[in-house]
């Protein structure tokens, strides 16, 4: 897909988001099952079923999924994808590129052990590696312009509006 074909894709549904603003409110979902026979749960991920799991540092084996590696991935998926559409629409020629995601955890804090220890990622990396002939100002725009766009990115850059409810049933 080269610019011109990205912009004719994307004309008509930002026309229509532009006529209708209310039409670009999407609501996401995910839901998971809880494991009745383990500290687990089943994802649903719309492509298999991910089962995630306490990481090996909280106690886990290591067979299931950790939910922060999880929230890397996601980062490094919604970056990646982002990354191609800013480069296709700027015409910035990618030969081969890699993304990668790191974060800092404190497990004290997950655990319990040290009340002052945050839960969560303390630090998070983000990194791209791209070969291109590009000039560096080009470079410097797709690397400005994937960081606006990219949805998880701006999710944990700005924090939303969070909101937690359990009920019977």
């Amino acid at each position: 897909m080269d610019a011109t074909e990205l912009r004719a894709l994307q004309a008509p549904i930002k026309d229509r988001y532009r006529a209708e603003p209310d039409a670009a409110v999407v609501t996401l979902r995910a839901q998971g099952t809880l494991d009745d026979t383990a500290i687990a749960c089943k994802v649903e991920t719309g492509r298999a079923l991910a089962v995630a799991g306490l990481h090996p540092a909280s106690g886990g084996s290591g067979a299931e999924l950790c939910s922060g590696d999880m929230l890397l991935e996601a980062l490094v998926a919604c970056a990646g994808v982002t990354l191609k559409a800013v480069a296709t629409a700027l015409a910035i020629d990618l030969r081969k590129g890699t993304v990668t995601a790191e974060g800092d955890l404190d497990f004290r804090g997950t655990l319990g052990v040290d009340k002052e220890a945050p839960v969560g990622f303390r630090a998070i990396r983000l990194g791209f590696a791209v070969d291109t002939d590009a000039p560096q100002e080009k470079i410097d725009q797709l690397l400005k312009l994937t960081e606006r766009y990219c949805v998880v990115f701006q999710t944990l850059n700005h924090r939303p509006v969070l909101d937690v409810a359990v009920t019977r049933g």
